[in-house]
């Protein structure tokens, strides 16, 4: 386990600069997600955190130490990538052991880490299979646990879910959360998936252009996001977001409400629509309206609610759960 700290970290690709003078403290055994938008940084950073990009100003510091100029073996640190890279003719066990081969750690000692690995993984009775012959979350969970044999003082994740199906993402969340609980092992974790980032971080990092936007818990970013891109990024569906001649009659530049604090009734409200579109989750039902001088707003009501398109309704935001950015 370690801290890392990362200390007006910059990154240039020649006269275009990428990562914008990041400052940031991930604590001590702490699940932290990067998440933000294709191109935000967020891959850039964790690869210099492990060395595999050099930064071009900046300091890095992992578990105390600087490693800013550390090659990746030098950092304590153990990649899991979003492809498996697992060798196809060899089997889970030599590919969990594979770093410790080449470390020529005593066999006994090696079969010894590899069991207790693939313990806690769930993977003892595919030990002698070749990857072939598992499924998707298996083979991740071999890959996981080539990273966890090595005892890493720092774990980094880069999209490790993404060529998986809706179900085995949600199946591998847990897994990978109950494993930071067993390990305590600090754990750096990137996606552009805010559903991810909600569900398994204990820190949640935005970024957006290069820059961090916010850094809290996935609550925090929830109930007060710091600026009109982190309320529009957390939350799904994402919140209603208002600017221009809508926003200045609530007195503020940007106003924001999200789609769960809405009412939408037959009797008075705050605004007028039309039904465009109804999409029926089952326990909830997302209502998408047309709103004349508003534009597109989308509310999410009790799944046992029914609505027609083209029918006329009236939405009331809940003022207590507004949002209201200026300048």
């Amino acid at each position: 386990m370690a801290r890392v700290v990362l200390r007006n970290l910059r990154k240039s690709f020649g006269a275009l600069e990428v990562i914008k003078g990041v400052d940031l403290e991930i604590e001590d055994g702490e699940f932290c997600v990067f998440v933000g938008p294709s191109g935000c940084g967020k891959s850039t950073l964790l690869r210099m955190i492990s060395g595999l990009e050099p930064h071009t100003s900046g300091a890095i510091e992992i578990g105390g130490r600087d490693v800013s100029g550390a090659e990746p073996s030098e950092r304590g640190i153990a990649m899991v990538f979003q492809n498996y890279a697992l060798y196809p003719h060899l089997t889970v066990r030599e590919n969990i052991g594979f770093g410790l081969s080449l470390a020529r750690v005593p066999k006994e000692e090696r079969n010894r880490k590899v069991d207790a690995v693939a313990e806690v993984l769930q993977l003892g009775p595919y030990l002698d299979r070749k990857p072939k012959a598992l499924s998707g979350g298996q083979r991740q969970r071999v890959a996981i646990g080539r990273a966890i044999v090595r005892d890493p003082e720092v774990f980094l994740f880069d999209e490790p879910l993404s060529n998986l199906d809706a179900a085995l993402r949600s199946q591998m969340r847990i897994e990978l959360t109950e494993l930071h609980e067993r390990l305590g092992s600090t754990m750096v974790y990137v996606t552009h998936d805010q559903v991810e980032a909600m569900t398994m971080a204990d820190k949640i990092v935005v970024l957006n252009g290069g820059r961090i936007e916010q850094v809290g818990t996935p609550m925090e970013l929830y109930e007060s996001p710091a600026t009109p891109f982190v309320a529009g990024f957390i939350g799904s569906p994402q919140m209603n977001l208002f600017e221009g001649g809508a926003a200045r009659t609530m007195g503020c530049d940007v106003y924001g409400i999200r789609p769960e604090h809405l009412t939408i009734s037959d009797g008075a409200g705050q605004w007028v629509g039309r039904v465009r579109h109804v999409e029926r989750l089952g326990a909830d039902t997302i209502v998408h309206l047309d709103v004349p001088d508003l534009g597109p707003l989308v509310a999410r009501v009790d799944g046992g609610l029914t609505y027609a398109i083209g029918q006329q309704v009236h939405a009331s935001p809940d003022p207590e759960r507004a949002f209201k950015y200026r300048g």
